[in-house]
């Protein structure tokens, strides 16, 4: 039985993904359903679930972190469509890349250029 923490926590990530974050959750389920159950809990039904910033706030920080370690591309490309979902515009995500190119290097803006221009086009392709 799913607790409270989990509850909110699946709301929240619907919320910033709608049906893309479960398939990260169903693709644990077979080799660690704990570390999925707590990637519900913690990140999206403890730190998403607090007020002081927006959903908005929260994705470009995100996607401001995931850039600076540039090693984390496919976490990367669902938090660009999770910040374009809850509000962010593509120039907003690109110029958040743009300023990680001081703090963390160019071949980390580089690559989450990159994998922003993939998710532009992709989007662009389902509209």
């Amino acid at each position: 039985m799913e607790n409270e923490r989990y509850l909110r926590g699946l709301a929240k990530l619907k919320e910033v993904d709608g049906n893309a974050g479960e398939n990260v959750i169903n693709s644990l389920s077979d080799i660690a359903p704990d570390f999925a159950k707590l990637l519900i809990e913690f990140p999206f039904g403890d730190i998403y679930s607090r007020p002081g910033l927006d959903l908005k706030s929260r994705e470009i920080a995100v996607v401001a972190a995931l850039t600076a370690l540039g090693n984390a591309t496919p976490q990367l490309k669902v938090h660009i469509q999770g910040a374009l979902n809850v509000g962010n515009s593509e120039q907003e995500i690109v110029e958040v890349m743009m300023q990680m190119a001081v703090y963390a290097g160019f071949p980390c803006a580089l690559n989450g250029l990159f994998a922003a221009k993939e998710v532009f086009a992709q989007r662009a392709n389902q509209n």
